[in-house]
């Protein structure tokens, strides 16, 4: 072959390298598709112990759903700027860290996290988020921290008659929906704050009964060294005794 065709064949190399989409490679253990000009990242049922690495960046669906993921780490999927679904429900995540969902909260319409053993979940990492949220068939601990995630959380209302409480502060609300709970008139954060406030009176009841023993012994204390002194007064020779002596000698 001449230096021509070459040279045309390594022209050729070098524009498809450049047609190539280095940042939208697919995780092995998943498969890739496009959905109505968006892409798709289909992981569910993989036996998937942590999330994907490799995720592509211009992924806009993501479903890791079904697997044995157990928690969600802190900038879990914030290079993944597109992500407007992500499902993770049906796998074993126990922990979500505070920042786990930073950099995909604006973004975000919709979060999945039912069946899984969640019991808890920081404020801090709902915050941003404006998604749907499904947090149903968990086994939740029904507490303040829990009540003010519903608050502010925009919950799937198809879903949210399914978040019971697993355990709670009082026997009588083990079984029940958090929402018939809270309906009910029970307020979780007033009781933390009762307790808060009793734990107050007790501390300040500690310190204020140590000021009054201190002022206590300090005022014995000071009695005793005072009698010594009148003690010691009393033993020496009067004054008026040896005056009179003195004047009788004359």
């Amino acid at each position: 072959s001449s230096p021509t065709d070459l040279w045309c064949v390594a022209q050729a190399f070098f524009y498809l390298l450049l047609c190539v989409p280095w940042g939208s490679s697919c995780p092995p253990s998943c498969q890739c598709t496009e959905r109505a000009g968006a892409k798709a990242v289909l992981c569910s049922s993989r036996h998937l112990e942590e999330i994907p690495k490799d995720i592509p960046k211009d992924a806009v669906f993501l479903k890791l759903d079904a697997n044995s993921i157990t928690r969600i780490p802190s900038n879990a999927f914030r290079h993944l700027s597109h992500l407007e679904e992500l499902d993770l429900s049906r796998n074993a995540i126990e922990k979500i860290d505070r920042a786990a969902f930073k950099g995909v909260a604006a973004g975000l319409r919709t979060l999945d996290l039912s069946s899984n053993r969640i019991r808890s979940i920081p404020k801090e990492a709902l915050l941003a988020l404006n998604a749907k949220l499904r947090l149903a068939n968990n086994p939740w601990h029904c507490e303040c921290a829990l009540q003010e995630v519903l608050w502010e959380a925009r919950l799937d209302p198809d879903s949210v008659q399914d978040i019971t409480c697993h355990t709670a502060p009082r026997e009588e609300y083990v079984g029940k929906p958090l929402l018939q709970v809270l309906d009910a008139g029970v307020n979780f954060c007033s009781v933390r704050q009762r307790t808060t406030d009793v734990a107050m009176f007790i501390t300040m009841f500690g310190w204020f009964a140590m000021v009054i023993v201190y002022v206590i012994c300090y005022v014995r204390h000071n009695q005793e060294d005072t009698c010594k002194h009148v003690d010691y007064l009393k033993s020496l020779p009067s004054t008026q005794g040896h005056a009179e002596t003195t004047s009788t000698a004359l």
